[in-house]
């Protein structure tokens, strides 16, 4: 029994299928499968019910699998140990950050942070907010990138806070106003992502009062993708929010859309670090925050870094 045939079983536990969880862990099928096989031969019983799908653990596969976590939890406290000792930082560094953030933040900080600790190994892994909290309650993620306040046991550092945009055609009647106000979303059908995305909830709250006005809720499509959201309001179909960040170099206008901002009261969010131990890597945890916060555009700050006038206007959607 090795401590890698136990990160196989866990693997095909969390994703209840082989192929995908050998291509989550970089590994071919036959391999995984070769070895789960002998740790089943080894231990005279099966782990998995490959009758059905997706696979489900045997009863007494599932009792294994709870144990082979505890294991890998233990070796990985003791790995961690060994990595946070003396001055320069290293060791695997595994995030997860929900995917409205990922794709537009993630390429500000990667090559500083990698020149000032070449040491670390980063793994980053899109997720949503609620399988960021699961990945740290299991300790399988070290921090989480996050955009919402959560009440569960785990510590947090707020990054910076990130004004909502509109994302307009240049033919709407809002491309005519200098900034728009959030009264006028509740006029509009605006482009969701899917259930799930927390972007999707704070777009909900800015616009709840349309919700209370109206028959039928303001949605016409729904998509898991920023970016597809962007192509359907280039072509003349209803308006969108955007994150600051999600909007290249932050121009007024792209080549088929109009960028507008809010008048005060400016909807936000605040992007969050979160992590579920308070001192292990807690060194790199530091350094992590500490490079995006540097990273990050200047106008871009926590609100209680920013001036009084300045955080009367933000409505920080949570």
């Amino acid at each position: 029994m090795t401590l890698t045939q136990l990160s196989y079983i866990v693997a095909v536990d969390k994703h209840r299928h082989f192929a995908t969880a050998a291509k989550k862990i970089y590994i071919t099928q036959p391999t995984l499968s070769m070895q789960i096989q002998k740790l089943e031969d080894e231990l005279g019983i099966l782990i998995f019910d490959r009758s059905k799908s997706p696979v489900v653990p045997t009863a007494i596969g599932e009792e294994i699998i709870e144990q082979a976590k505890q294991i890998l939890s233990g070796a990985k406290h003791i790995e961690d140990m060994v990595a946070v000792q003396g001055e320069e930082l290293r060791g695997t560094f595994r995030v997860g950050i929900i995917p409205t953030i990922s794709p537009y933040l993630v390429p500000l900080f990667l090559k500083p942070f990698i020149e000032k600790h070449p040491e670390v190994e980063l793994v980053f892994e899109e997720a949503l907010t609620e399988e960021v909290l699961k990945g740290l309650n299991e300790d399988y993620f070290d921090v989480g990138v996050i955009a919402t306040p959560t009440d569960q046991h785990i510590y947090e550092q707020d990054l910076f806070l990130e004004p909502f945009l509109a994302y307009v055609n240049p033919k709407h009647e809002l491309a005519k106003k200098d900034k728009i106000c959030i009264d006028d979303l509740y006029k509009e059908d605006l482009w969701l992502l899917n259930e799930g995305h927390c972007f999707r909830d704070q777009t909900m709250k800015i616009c709840k009062k349309n919700n209370e006005k109206r028959n039928k809720a303001p949605i016409i499509f729904e998509s898991g993708n920023l970016e597809t959201l962007k192509r359907l309001v280039e072509q003349d179909f209803g308006v969108t929010l955007m994150p600051y960040l999600a909007m290249d170099n932050h121009d007024t206008s792209c080549a088929n859309g109009v960028v507008k901002e809010f008048e005060d009261p400016i909807p936000s969010r605040k992007i969050r670090l979160v992590y579920s131990r308070e001192f292990l890597k807690k060194n790199l945890i530091d350094a992590f925050a500490g490079v995006i916060k540097g990273s990050i555009p200047e106008e871009l700050e926590s609100d209680e870094e920013q001036d009084g006038d300045r955080v009367r206007g933000i409505l920080n959607i949570q």
